[in-house]
């Protein structure tokens, strides 16, 4: 249990024994040394992440109780993440995401139908193993499960579409649970337009959307602009009384016309509405150059099976797919993950940023050493190298969030 960690340490000997943090200096530690330093603050120090894609994983998986298909209580061979990597990784809050594909859009009802089945799923993962996870439905629930050892499972909802076309589902999913709602996905909905598609249905958000908004701030869900198009986005900040997120996008600068991606004129317009953008580590979002890379390594080893009469189960093609792809890694690393909080933090200041993985829903386009959720501390660890505090790591862990989360909690309260 982190908070406990020196409870047997009368408080006078800690405060004393205790260098202050202007006394560490990271950037002068060896590698070795600062990836130490990294693993003890991502396992004192609370971590929440904007936005992990289990609860479909598990339904694509066939979650059931039984622990033959799908159960994350363990460490698990495939997927990003698990309550053992969790815990070694650091990681106390992963948002669970409540994802509705945007081809449900077209079947009335599906949308809402599908969400409901995810939380319950979640829910499920706490009560099943209570020794484990739990439910999160605010900060302090967040911090009480943290003194526990608990990993907490805060929700929220991945495409407005499960709002459907009935504004009293906005506080029908807050007592269920959602704290954020994702305004789109991949497709136009109701709600507004999405920043995958080119249809630009309402040119941003649409009369229907700007009653959404309003009920969300007014219920206490939290304003999720990732996915949306920057007319949407622009909309959204326009009509909103508190502070928004992005709960996982990245850095535009390096991913040229990937709209997906927040431009500085967003980041900034963020900035100044109080928000926070949580950082996603999906390669196609953090460098430009995976689509690319990757696209050429695909064609070559399709080519190789080819010529080899083998299929991609065969040993041998195995061996040789991970040999080649090893030496040809189009994959991003750490170090540009941190360029795009480093680009953040510059133009508008270290409060608001926080991280927003994607883990369980960019496949396997991870960085290397961002593969799963155990490998957080290689993140911290560059990023203190860099010359962030421990003090900035806790923002970027909690404390940015935490800040907006309050916002709208306080807001809803006092309306």
């Amino acid at each position: 249990m982190k908070k406990l960690l020196f409870a047997s340490v009368p408080v006078w000997l800690f405060l004393a024994c205790a260098a202050p943090e202007a006394a560490v200096d990271y950037t002068q530690m060896s590698d070795e040394e600062r990836l130490k330093a990294a693993i003890e603050i991502a396992q004192s120090t609370i971590m929440v992440d904007g936005h992990v894609d289990l609860p479909y994983r598990m339904k694509v998986g066939g979650f059931t109780l039984q622990r033959e298909i799908l159960d994350v209580s363990v460490r698990t061979p495939d997927g990003n993440f698990d309550y053992p990597r969790s815990k070694e990784g650091g990681l106390d809050a992963p948002f669970m995401s409540i994802y509705i594909p945007a081809g449900n859009q077209a079947i009335p009802g599906a949308s809402k139908a599908l969400a409901d089945s995810l939380i319950l799923m979640t829910e499920r993962l706490a009560s099943t193993f209570p020794d484990k996870f739990a439910m999160a439905y605010s900060p302090a629930d967040i911090e009480a499960n943290f003194a526990k050892g608990l990993i907490s499972l805060p929700m929220g909802m991945e495409n407005g579409a499960g709002i459907e076309d009935d504004l009293a589902n906005v506080e029908y999913f807050y007592k269920r649970g959602i704290r954020y709602i994702t305004l789109t996905h991949g497709k136009d909905n109701l709600i507004g337009d999405a920043s995958y598609d080119t249809t630009a249905t309402h040119g941003g958000l649409s009369e229907f959307g700007e009653k959404v908004v309003a009920e969300m701030n007014r219920v206490g869900i939290m304003v999720d602009l990732s996915h949306v198009s920057d007319n949407t986005f622009r909309d959204a900040l326009a009509i909103t009384k508190v502070p928004v997120i992005a709960s996982h996008s990245s850095v535009r600068k390096f991913t040229p016309g990937f709209e997906r991606n927040m431009s500085d004129e967003l980041i900034q317009a963020m900035a100044k509405n109080g928000g926070v953008m949580m950082i996603n580590f999906g390669g196609s979002f953090i460098d430009s150059a995976y689509a690319a890379g990757s696209a050429k390594v695909r064609e070559h080893i399709v080519n190789w099976l080819a010529e080899n009469n083998l299929s991609r189960t065969d040993s041998a093609a195995q061996a040789y797919i991970k040999d080649y792809s090893e030496k040809n890694n189009p994959f991003p690393t750490v170090q540009r993950v941190a360029d795009h909080f480093d680009h953040v933090v510059k133009l508008v200041g270290i409060d608001y940023v926080g991280l927003g993985s994607d883990f369980d829903g960019v496949g396997d386009s991870l960085p290397t050493g961002l593969k799963d959720v155990s490998m957080f501390p290689n993140l911290i660890a560059e990023l203190l190298k860099r010359g962030y505090s421990r003090e900035d790591i806790e923002k970027i862990c909690y404390k940015n969030v935490f800040r907006v989360w309050k916002a709208v909690e306080d807001f809803a309260a006092s309306n």
